[in-house]
């Protein structure tokens, strides 16, 4: 297996935002108050809270992942400051993303700070939690104009629904220079609802068809968590969507550290290495030679692999 690269992380010092009226804050021992409730946030002995690049690094580095993108979510609040200083320590670990206080007119003053004073390579939308907009409005458009000039790559979510896809569409066919990654698989549905056999998430994949948009599996074994360990039924899903557009459009993401509450950062992919439906050059590109093209990263690291005492 050549180099593994995660396209979809997070990170943070601290969760201290809201989201509809319901605070998001740290509290203890890896959880956060989450919109009514207490939830673990991140694995328990992250007792601080904190979610940082080292801690990540260590599972990287365990793991052997060359390298990471770091995208952000509004349930975590805006990370640009934390990310900038990420950025500028590891940046052979590290490509991170940008965000805009899109939930309010004026984001684009913001992105053009964020590109062009703070070097962000890439700027995340989390377009799912914005449905009462446009993403082809006439600011979100200059956003993507200003993108796609300044080779700034968008990281988008974006909701299981028609509107938000076509749209998207459009702006793909608006900005055919702008490097498109989207995330968290199409929203692919758990298998009671098999996503391969609904229209809405077919037609989110099929925007990959488009040379310079890809589809990243963030947080894919979330989605199939009621399957759990080894998720067959993400596998299924990942040979549907190359079947729909190649797996030279597909990266692999684990959405860390969310997912690793109930797995560790390695099952987020050795799921997939471990598959008999996936070939040896299937593996190789998902999980790794597809985002190194995308994200253009240059000069990885080569990572031992670290023999564990109880085996």
């Amino acid at each position: 297996m050549n180099h593994i690269i995660d396209a979809h992380s997070h990170l943070w010092l601290r969760q201290d935002t809201s989201w509809n009226g319901q605070a998001i804050r740290t509290t203890k021992n890896g959880r956060s108050l989450f919109l009514g409730e207490e939830v673990q946030m991140l694995p328990p002995f992250m007792t601080d809270g904190r979610n940082t690049a080292e801690v990540f690094l260590s599972n990287m580095d365990y793991a052997q992942v060359s390298a990471a993108v770091v995208v952000q979510e509004f349930i975590d609040g805006l990370q640009n400051d934390y990310l900038r200083e990420v950025q500028r320590r590891y940046p052979e670990r590290f490509l991170c993303c940008g965000m805009a206080d899109f939930l309010r007119p004026g984001f684009y003053e913001q992105v053009l700070e964020l590109i062009a004073i703070d070097k962000f390579r890439g700027i995340a939308i989390p377009a799912h939690r914005l449905l009462g907009q446009s993403l082809t409005s006439e600011e979100m458009m200059r956003v993507f104009r200003l993108m796609e000039a300044n080779h700034v790559l968008l990281s988008i979510t974006l909701a299981d629904d028609e509107r938000q896809t076509a749209e998207l569409r459009e702006v793909i066919q608006a900005c055919p220079g702008l490097k498109i990654a989207i995330g968290h698989f199409g929203m692919a549905a758990p298998p009671l609802t098999p996503p391969w056999e609904d229209p809405r998430w077919r037609e989110q994949i099929l925007l990959a068809r488009h040379k310079n948009v890809c589809i990243e599996s963030g947080g894919i074994t979330w989605l199939y968590n009621s399957e759990f360990y080894p998720y067959p039924s993400a596998v299924r899903a990942i040979r549907e969507a190359a079947d729909l557009v190649g797996m030279d459009r597909l990266m692999w993401g684990s959405d860390y550290p969310r997912t690793i509450t109930a797995i560790t950062y390695r099952m987020s992919y050795d799921f997939i290495l471990k598959s008999r439906e996936l070939s040896d050059d299937d593996k190789r590109l998902f999980l790794g030679e597809n985002a190194r093209r995308f994200y253009d990263f240059k000069e990885l690291v080569s990572l031992p692999y670290i023999k564990n005492m109880s085996e």
